[in-house]
C-alpha cells in the first residue's frame, strides 16, 4: 500500500480539511463541550475511522483491513493513558475548561507531525536493520510490565525540568489571557501559561509515541497502515478526553489491560521469526483483553474495595 503516493496525498489533504473544518467552523469560540457533544464527536471520529477501514478492506483486501483495525484499536486503547496525563496537566496548571479544547487541538496537530516523523524513522529502521524488531519488542514488554506495576501518585508538574526550562527561556505571564498563547503586556510580547501547558502536552505525547508506534509496527510493517491508524486514533483523542476525563479514574483495571496488550504485541514481535500470528487472531486477542479490562472495571469500580473493607470493619 505504501507505493501509492496519491493515497498519501489524498489522505493528508482530507485530514487537513477535517482539521480546518473543526477549528474554523465547529469550534471557533473557546468553550467546554458538553458530555453529549463530546459523545457525538467521538462517534463521528470512530465512524470515519471505520469507514476508512471498510475502504481498505474492500479495495486492498481482508488482511490489510484487519491490520488497520487492529492498529487503530491498539492506538485508541493506548490513547486512554494520555487522558490520565492530560487531566493531570490541566488540573496542575488550573486551565479553565473553556480553554482546554484549544490546547488539545494544537497539541494534536503537533502530535500528527511528530508521529509522521517517528513512523518514517521506524519504517526506515525496520527496513534497514531487521534486528530492531527485537529491540522494539523488548521495549514494549518492558513498558507493559512497568505500566502494570506503576503506582499512581500526585506530581507537581511545575517542578519538572521541562517546565522550569520553558519558564527560564520564555518570559511567561502570571495569568491566562483568554485562550491566547501569547499576550502583549506593557509593550512586551509574553507567553501565557496556556503555551506552557501546550508544550507539556506535546512533550507527554512524544513519550507516549515512543511506546505506541512500536506497538503498531508489531501488527503491520506497512507505513501507510501504521500512519493512518495512528492519525485516526489521535484525531478522536480530543473528543474522547472530554467524554471520559470525569470518569476515567473509575476504570481501575484498564491500565492492567493496556499493559497486557503491550506485553502481547511485544511478545509477538520477539517471536515473529518462530510464531506467525494471523491479523484476525491479533485483533481478536486485543479486543478481548480490552473488553475484559473494561468489563471488570465496571463490575468492580474504583472505591468498591474500600467500601468492602469498611463494611467488614463495621461487622467485626
Amino acid at each position: 500500500m505504501a507505493e501509492s503516493a496519491w493515497w498519501w496525498v489524498a489522505f493528508n489533504a482530507g485530514v487537513l480539511g477535517l482539521l480546518a473544518l473543526d477549528l474554523g467552523v465547529f469550534h471557533r469560540k473557546a468553550y467546554a463541550p458538553s458530555l453529549r457533544e463530546a459523545g457525538l464527536w467521538s462517534a463521528v471520529w470512530i465512524a470515519l475511522a471505520l469507514g476508512f477501514n471498510a475502504w481498505i478492506w474492500l479495495a486492498v483486501g481482508a488482511e490489510p483491513g484487519a491490520q488497520f483495525l487492529t492498529g487503530y484499536l491498539v492506538e485508541k486503547s493506548l490513547s486512554v493513558d494520555n487522558i490520565f496525563v492530560f487531566a493531570l496537566i490541566f488540573s496542575t496548571f488550573g486551565v479553565p475548561a473553556a480553554y482546554q479544547h484549544r490546547v488539545l487541538f494544537w497539541g494534536i496537530v503537533g502530535a500528527l507531525v511528530m508521529r509522521g516523523i517517528l513512523i518514517a524513522a521506524g519504517a526506515y529502521l525496520i527496513e534497514t536493520f531487521h534486528w530492531i524488531v527485537y529491540v522494539f519488542g523488548a521495549l514494549l514488554v518492558a513498558t507493559g510490565v512497568r505500566l502494570a506495576a506503576r503506582q499512581e501518585h500526585a506530581q507537581d508538574l511545575n517542578r519538572t525540568l521541562l517546565v522550569r526550562l520553558i519558564r527560564r527561556v520564555i518570559p511567561v505571564t502570571s495569568d491566562f489571557h483568554g485562550s491566547n498563547f501569547w499576550a502583549r503586556v506593557q509593550g512586551r510580547l509574553l507567553a501565557t501559561p496556556l503555551l506552557v501547558v501546550l508544550l507539556v502536552v506535546e512533550a507527554s505525547d512524544l513519550l507516549f509515541a515512543v511506546d505506541s508506534i512500536p506497538a503498531i509496527f508489531a501488527i503491520t510493517s506497512d507505513p501507510f497502515l501504521v500512519y493512518t491508524s495512528n492519525v485516526f486514533a489521535i484525531l478522536g483523542l480530543r473528543a474522547l478526553y472530554f467524554l471520559l476525563a470525569g470518569v476515567i479514574d473509575k476504570f481501575r483495571y484498564l491500565k492492567v489491560a493496556l499493559a497486557a496488550i503491550l506485553v502481547f504485541v511485544g511478545g509477538k514481535m520477539l517471536l515473529s521469526e518462530v510464531v506467525h500470528v494471523a491479523p484476525a487472531v491479533s485483533l481478536g486477542a486485543i479486543a478481548a483483553i480490552l473488553a475484559f479490562g473494561m468489563a471488570l472495571s465496571l463490575r468492580r469500580p474504583a472505591g468498591s474495595a474500600g467500601r468492602e473493607t469498611a463494611m467488614a470493619d463495621d461487622r467485626s
